[in-house]
This record gives structure tokens, sequence and C-alpha cells, in this order.
């Protein structure tokens, strides 16, 4: 071979372009392999989130948001709720009626119910894992005879978690981390709560300010404004409470991926009295964080009574059957509560995992 100048800037052209067809070929597969790495992490997402308020909704409404695309379910709290916007609902009045075969809250548990429950649990247990999940297989494999057996004082209407620490009122310490957090939102809970509640009428002929809706009682006037209603956020009530959200999304406990979480604005009009009735699980705890309380106003759970207390928190178990009342004057005002629904403190995190999956809305 006879070396020149012209051979020597022959054979550095050759391996330069040698080398940028090299990294042109690197970037490029390393580029796809971000690609399958991204798409991976999104199905994996898809199949199982946990930790963010389910929807992902964010207070700027020009960023997607994940509210209300599903229906919106009942203002009920706990039991077969009445007062529900839904497909198949009515409103009259201003009052919104529920007659959807597919809320959690109305149809009555049976066979139909159990086989999809626990196909469900399979479906989970194939893709993730049978450890952890003792009590829950328990639970809906004998899901009938549990509901059917269960002392009348506590009949969750749609599921039962066997072997779960039975009360009717829990202490504070239950939930310690989420009653402290409550508590210390107290001025900005209710700050959003007034400037909700006072605003117009969402149309003329209503006495419903929008977001508000109105449950089925038979004295006084019970009004609910939902933030997550059977784990589906209301999207445009949540833009209107960005600092309620905030605290939601800061809960360490809150029941967010599951048909058993809420979080709402309850008012009780003076004179108005809630049905007994029982809630639909034993997995969760309901708490009520006190933002208006006159006197007169009392809960009645299992059997005890207590009274609410304005910023503080009382923890209970809906399961057993409870009732409310507000047997105040007319100039007392309304009392209010800003209730969600935290997990029971025995319920492990697999089952809760699994219990999310199983319990997701629309499923």
């Amino acid at each position: 071979m006879e070396w020149s100048l012209e051979r020597v800037r022959e054979l550095v052209a050759g391996g330069m372009q040698s080398m940028r067809e090299c990294e042109s070929s690197a970037v490029g597969t390393a580029f796809c392999l971000l690609l399958l790495f991204v798409w991976y992490c999104y199905r994996v997402g898809r199949e199982h989130s946990t930790p963010a308020l389910r929807g992902g909704y964010s207070p700027d409404p020009g960023r997607g948001g994940g509210g209300g695309g599903g229906a919106l379910i009942s203002p009920e709290v706990g039991g077969r709720g009445k007062g529900r916007q839904a497909s198949g609902a009515e409103e009259q009045n201003g009052f919104a009626y529920c007659h959807s075969p597919e809320c959690f809250r109305c149809i009555h548990a049976g066979e139909g119910l159990n086989q999809r429950l626990y196909h469900s649990l399979q479906d989970y247990a194939k893709r993730y894992t049978w450890a952890g999940m003792g009590r829950v297989h328990k639970g809906v494999r004998d899901q009938g005879r549990y509901l059917s057996s269960r002392p009348s004082i506590q009949k969750p209407e749609v599921f039962f978690l066997p072997d779960l620490p039975s009360a009717p009122f829990f202490s504070r310490e239950a939930q310690k981390h989420d009653v402290e957090l409550l508590e210390r939102s107290f001025p900005a809970l209710l700050a959003e709560f007034e400037s909700v509640y006072h605003h117009p009428p969402a149309r003329a002929g209503s006495s419903l300010p929008p977001g508000w809706k109105a449950n089925s009682t038979p004295h006084g006037q019970w009004w609910t404004f939902y933030l997550v209603n059977q784990g589906t956020p209301m999207a445009l009530n949540a833009r209107r409470c960005p600092r309620a959200w905030r605290v939601l999304g800061q809960l360490r406990t809150f029941i967010a991926n599951n048909v058993f979480g809420n979080a709402c604005f309850s008012v009780l009009s003076p004179g108005a009295l809630i049905t007994e009735h029982y809630g639909p699980t034993n997995v969760r705890l309901r708490c009520h964080l006190g933002l208006r309380v006159p006197s007169g106003c009392e809960l009645v759970v299992g059997g005890e009574p207590q009274c609410w207390s304005e910023g503080s928190c009382l923890l209970f178990d809906d399961s057993f059957l409870h009732t409310a009342f507000h047997e105040g004057s007319a100039e007392d005002g309304p009392r209010v509560v800003f209730m969600v629904d935290l997990w029971h403190p025995n319920v492990a995190a697999a089952e809760r995992q699994a219990l999310d999956y199983i319990f997701t809305p629309g499923r």
C-alpha cells in the first residue's frame, strides 16, 4: 500500500463516517429502549395506581383533569343512597334521586356481586400475588354468609372483611397523622366551605348552589358537596376547592382509589334528621371534621352518642347502624362537617392494594 497525504485523508474521512454511523445507530437504539421503558411504566401505572388520587386532577383548568368522567354518584353518606346524579337519575326541584343499577350503594349484595368480586380477586392474584390475601380471599369467598349472619348493630351492605377489630367509635390515635393534618387545615377548609356554600343557585328555580346535592331526609335538609364520590374525583368541585384538594392529597390513609372512598362537605339544617342506616363496608373509618357545630347536634353510632366539636375530628365505623340529627333552632344555623373516608388501621397494605383493584370504580 502506498502512503500519501491524499490516502491518509481518505482513511481519516472514512473512519469519521463510520464513527458517525455507529454513533447514530447507538443513539437510535438508546432512544428505542427509552420509549419501551416509558411505555412499560405507563402500562404498570395504569394497572396499579396507588399513591395519587384517582384521575390525577390538577387545579389548573387548562390542564387535563381526571374528574367527573364517571357518573356523579350518591351524596348519601353511607347506606343505600338517594340523591344521586348518574345514568338513570332524575331530578326534581333540585333533588336528584338515583335509579342506577351500577351503584354499589343501591344494589343488594348477592351471588352476582360475589362472583364478580371473586373473579376480580383471582385476576389480581395472577397479575400480582396471593401473599397476604388470606382475609380478603376468605371475605370474598364467604361474603353471602357474613352479610346475612351479622348482628343487627353492624351490617355492612356490600363487603365485610373478617377478623377486623370492631367498635362504633375509634380513638384519634388510630389515624393520628391524618386527624392532625385535617385539624390543622380547619381554617382553610372552613373558608372554602363558605365560598361554595354562599354561592348563588345553579339555575333559576333551584335552591342549590352549583355542585351541591340534596339527600332524602324525613325532616329538614341535608346537602353535600363532593370532591371525591365513590372513588371518582368531582373535577369541577375540586377546582373550586384547591386547598381542600391539596389536603386530600397529603392524607396517608384516604381511600382514593376504590368505590368506598368519599370526601365532601356535609350540611344539616336545623330540624334535620338522617334516617338510621348502615355503611357499605367495615374496611374504612369515616372521619368528620367539625366546621360549624351549633348546640343540639348529635351523631349516634351503634347506640353510642357523640357530639361534634369545631376544629376536631370524630372517627367512626359507619358499618354500624348510625344516624345524625340537628335539633337546634333556625337561629343556630346549619351543622357543617368535612367528611373523608380513611382506611381501617388494621387493613394491611397488601389488602388495601387488592381491595383497590377489585373495587375499582366502574369495574
